[in-house]
């Protein structure tokens, strides 16, 4: 069986939390879309030609939708020809000055992250969602655990999931009563639990598409941690539309633990799924090191493959059924290699690497050339 093929087993069904879809740019997102992956630029703005750079390695890392800080009008400014070079989507992120909404909407944003709350008067609020109106925009919903309003922290005396949730029903209240509706809604908390609960609590009470993530979730190693045990237990209840995952890392880093995720759940596939072994005494060639390549040259396959690599014989096999290509270690420095779950060849220690990445890259060609020909 391999992962062109999955199997359809009951145990791993996720039912998806029925929401309307809204568009952001031209990418959807709730109803049946694909739950998409976003991240954020942490280039200044204003620094048109940096800001696009990164972007650019984000979209080569298969983002979906991407977010930019817009806190002065330099930034707005300077907006117009970041969404022209962008190939997606673009969100403007926009917390205090209604001004820097209208620009950004009027500049081409996708969609504007604000809390309507946050940004003045009723009359420039309603200025804000004109302009989103105007201009094609969808708005977010942020509310954040590290920032809710003082009268809900008066209310409920600490950051809670009923806290999270009365904040975001009353910015859902102020675009409603505006007839907006294209909004999708995220209630962030560093707390995992906080987090989760306040999710679920805001997946029954409301209809519209909800973008995940634990924010400030750490560093690479403890931010992925936090991110998958938080946005994997939604995740995994049906909850979620579109996810960011908040790393002290790089954007690009967010995308490609944020498709891990998905992957392991079966929402998404893209590129190559990597199984490996821990390594242990008897493993024939050096797992960690080779995976670690194999990680890294193989980051530009986009088509969904799976490879196994196992140091021994005890798992190796078994593995190496279930997946497209796999090699499992041997002695004196020869390694089997398995092509769609059939022992194939075998292949020395000094080629090994070099023959995976190849049999993978033929591997992706042969199933787009597929794709192509049943189009």
């Amino acid at each position: 069986m391999t992962s062109n093929n999955p199997s359809l087993r009951p145990w791993r069904d996720i039912d998806r939390r029925k929401s309307r879809q809204i568009m952001v740019g031209d990418v959807p997102v709730g109803g049946d879309a694909p739950i998409t992956v976003q991240t954020m630029t942490n280039t200044l703005t204003s620094d048109a030609k940096a800001t696009i750079d990164q972007i650019r390695r984000c979209e080569d890392a298969g983002v979906d939708i991407i977010r930019v800080s817009c806190p002065d009008v330099e930034s707005t400014a300077a907006l117009k020809e970041i969404v022209r070079a962008s190939n997606v989507p673009i969100v403007a992120d926009i917390h205090f000055h209604y001004k820097r909404g209208i620009e950004a909407a009027e500049a081409g944003a996708a969609c504007l992250r604000i809390n309507p709350g946050n940004i003045g008067s009723a009359a420039r609020v309603k200025e804000v969602i004109d302009a989103a109106k105007s201009n094609g925009c969808a708005i977010r919903i942020g509310v954040n655990a590290g920032s809710l309003e003082k009268d809900l922290l008066e209310k409920y005396g600490e950051p809670c999931p009923e806290a999270l949730v009365e904040s975001a029903l009353d910015h859902i209240k102020i675009l409603q009563d505006h007839d907006f509706h294209e909004f999708k809604v995220a209630v962030k908390a560093s707390d995992v639990f906080l987090a989760v609960a306040a999710y679920s609590q805001l997946a029954d009470a409301v209809d519209c598409p909800l973008h995940l993530g634990i924010t400030e979730a750490g560093g690479l190693i403890g931010g992925t941690v936090k991110s998958s045990i938080g946005m994997g237990n939604l995740l995994w209840a049906g909850i979620g539309d579109t996810i960011r995952v908040s790393l002290s890392a790089e954007p690009e880093e967010e995308v490609r633990v944020g498709y891990e995720m998905l992957k392991a759940l079966g929402l998404r596939t893209r590129g190559v799924r990597v199984v490996s072994c821990p390594s242990c005494a008897r493993q024939g060639f050096d797992v960690i090191r080779t995976v670690q390549t194999l990680e890294e040259r193989l980051q530009h396959i986009r088509t969904p493959l799976s490879l196994s690599v196992l140091g021994c014989v005890v798992n190796g096999p078994g593995e190496a059924r279930e997946t497209d290509i796999g090699i499992t270690g041997g002695g004196k420095g020869k390694h089997m290699v398995y092509l769609s779950g059939v022992t194939d060849h075998h292949v020395a220690d000094d080629d090994m690497v070099d023959h995976i990445v190849k049999l993978v890259e033929a591997k992706a060609a042969e199933i787009e050339a597929g794709i192509s020909e049943a189009a």
